[in-house]
């Protein structure tokens, strides 16, 4: 029966390919309703940040798609979800890399593994990518070494070859990863970015920058693409230790934001029973929650179906309730569903 549900939604996904044209990045969306950002690309279909899960994204749909930034050794900006690749690459597998392995302190936290910024950027070329959450997604075990780590010209170069294959414009929604760690190190993210956006001419229609980082942000003002604070459900940002999340998201604390940033990004859990949303537009600013995925274990309670954790709940249950609440865009690991749900 799984197995059967699973199939539909796949069925339904290839169905999405001439969804409606999103709305500009850097204006509040109009004509099809929010912004669908593939998160990592489709994560929920293919291994995250790889050029098959970002076309594929783009594919079934998705407006935006996110890559999220580390350096290499040589400072080049590649795209991982963290700076530790062990999850997400094949280094455990390459004797010729066992003395790499060390443990650091990223953001506070002992972190142990391999890490981007030991690597030239010829040294990640040699890995593949495999699947973060072969538990969860095991159907995207199958894609596991066939896709190289990419850099964020190429994500860049993707995006502007899908923009011209599928007739609309797929807007890049870089975000900044432990950028404070990264500037004590001696690789600052933010200089490369910025000068990414200016080589490639980055407009606000194809380009977006986030962070959970106020300070990463600020220094990116001035380049002409707008700005997206996201924020947590806990604790504060990094490079603002005597800052809270919530204090961030009362409306003094939107206020705030709207100063530097023009939307901001909470966790999903984050609207419920609040008002965040009414808040947020008061403040002048658009809003994106994120994560949204298709497995019950990440589905409030009423909308899972059958008795698995990683079994498919009714994920357009969820797309319809946000999209009601008002929100300006939605990040998801499975951008064609949302798609499906925004259509009705």
């Amino acid at each position: 029966m799984q197995l059967a549900r699973r199939s539909l939604l796949l069925a339904a996904a290839a169905g999405t390919a001439t969804a409606t044209a999103a709305a500009p990045a850097g204006a509040a969306p109009r004509g099809g309703g929010p912004v669908v950002i593939g998160h990592r690309g489709a994560a929920g279909w293919r291994p995250e940040h790889t050029a098959p899960s970002y076309t594929y994204a783009v594919q079934t749909g998705a407006d935006w798609i996110e890559p999220d930034l580390v350096p290499t050794k040589d400072h080049v900006l590649v795209v991982r979800h963290e700076n530790e690749i062990s999850q997400t690459t094949d280094v455990a597998r390459h004797p010729e890399f066992a003395d790499r392995r060390t443990t650091k302190t990223v953001d506070g936290r002992p972190v142990t593994g391999w890490f981007t910024e030991d690597f030239t950027l010829a040294e990640l070329k040699t890995l593949r990518a495999v699947e973060r959450l072969p538990a969860v997604r095991n159907r995207n075990t199958v894609f596991d070494g066939r896709a190289e780590v990419m850099t964020f010209q190429e994500v860049v170069d993707l995006a502007r070859r899908l923009s011209r294959e599928h007739g609309r414009t797929v807007a890049v929604f870089p975000e900044t990863k432990h950028p404070t760690y990264f500037r004590s190190i001696g690789l600052p993210l933010e200089p490369k970015l910025a000068a990414a956006i200016r080589r490639n001419r980055l407009g606000r229609h194809e380009c977006v920058v986030q962070s959970f980082e106020p300070t990463s942000l600020r220094r990116m003002s001035g380049l002409g693409v707008p700005l997206w604070q996201a924020l947590g459900t806990t604790g504060g940002p990094y490079d603002l230790p005597s800052t809270t999340y919530r204090e961030m998201m009362t409306p003094a604390g939107l206020a705030g934001i709207a100063r530097y940033a023009d939307w901001i990004g909470p966790d999903k859990s984050s609207l419920a029973g609040t008002s965040l949303v009414a808040d947020a537009h008061t403040a002048g600013l658009r809003i994106g929650p994120y994560t949204f995925r298709a497995e019950n274990q990440f589905l409030p309670e009423r909308f899972r179906r059958g008795s698995g954790a990683n079994d498919f709940g009714d994920a357009f249950a969820e797309f319809a309730l946000y999209y009601r609440m008002g929100v300006d865009a939605v990040v998801t690991d499975f951008p064609d569903l949302a798609v499906i749900a925004r259509r009705g």
